[in-house]
């Protein structure tokens, strides 16, 4: 079954969260100085696959969940409704889903346990035409 039609979709979901969490980040009158040095930590997951591709894969992919990303993010929303800001939770988590957005729009999708080109997006790299 060919597939290709839902990664345009994915990939504007991407753009559209990557647009979303970066104008929330503006609302709130955050630091872009975090934004730009914390954009691409959640890349640092990665390291997870110096223990191999099946750890590799868990922790790259708690990394680039927005399901992790939203709870930080209601954390501190909900911080902000009470009177007690904790700017760098909300800092933090609309970094995050920036950054898995930036990831999606790019076509970059959570890992397989099989192999790190595997995704739920299809296949990364020049033999992404395969099928499987």
């Amino acid at each position: 079954m060919n597939t290709s039609f839902a990664r345009i979709w994915l990939r504007a979901e991407g753009l559209a969260a990557l647009l979303g969490a970066t104008l929330l980040y503006r609302m709130f009158h955050l630091p872009w100085s975090w934004f730009f040095i914390l954009f691409f930590a959640p890349d640092l997951t990665m390291l997870g696959y110096l223990a191999g591709p099946r750890l590799g894969a868990l922790a790259y992919n708690l990394g680039h969940t927005y399901a992790l990303a939203v709870v930080v993010l209601g954390a501190g929303l909900i911080s902000e409704i009470i009177g007690r800001p904790r700017l760098a939770l909300l800092g933090v988590s609309l970094i995050w889903c920036a950054h898995i957005g930036f990831d999606r729009m790019l076509g970059y999708g959570l890992k397989s346990p099989e192999g790190f080109k595997l995704t739920h997006l299809g296949r990364l790299g020049p033999d992404r035409h395969q099928a499987g």
